[in-house]
């Protein structure tokens, strides 16, 4: 178990302005910044970032969605950071979210969900190092 997660806060939800809300609530509830940037993804690093997802039906969606407006990339650290940020965001589904979870706050559908956490200590590590450095982690 790791103290340490990986998120992205997407498109969608820089778009509509909810990105201080989400890093402020995010920090209430006790996670520390670790790493922080804000950047756009091109068609070919979105691509790469979401490789596992290659062979299913929605990969191509997904790939032109998140290269399609600026993203917050951030490494975060908490005790047992990646089950207690899977908590805090909620269902990938904002509509089976639980109620006060940040998708069910922020997000407007399942394919425009807000925000991304890492599903395991391992992606953490791997989603992390695909957008620092070691230098950039503190």
């Amino acid at each position: 178990m790791s103290n340490r997660t990986f998120t992205m806060i997407k498109p969608d939800a820089m778009k509509n302005g909810h990105a201080g809300a989400i890093l402020d609530r995010i920090i209430k509830e006790g996670f520390r910044v670790v790493s922080l940037k804000m950047t756009k993804l091109s068609k070919e690093k979105a691509g790469e970032f979401y490789a596992v997802h290659k062979e299913r039906p929605f990969y191509g969606e997904l790939v032109e969605f998140m290269s399609s407006g600026v993203i917050i990339a951030a490494i975060l650290e908490k005790p047992n950071a990646v089950a207690a940020f899977r908590t805090l965001i909620g269902a990938t589904n904002p509509a089976q979210a639980e109620a006060g979870t940040i998708r069910k706050l922020f997000a407007t559908s399942l394919g425009e969900n807000a925000i991304h956490g890492s599903d395991s200590d391992e992606n953490a590590a791997i989603e992390g190092n695909f957008f620092f450095s070691g230098l950039e982690q503190f």
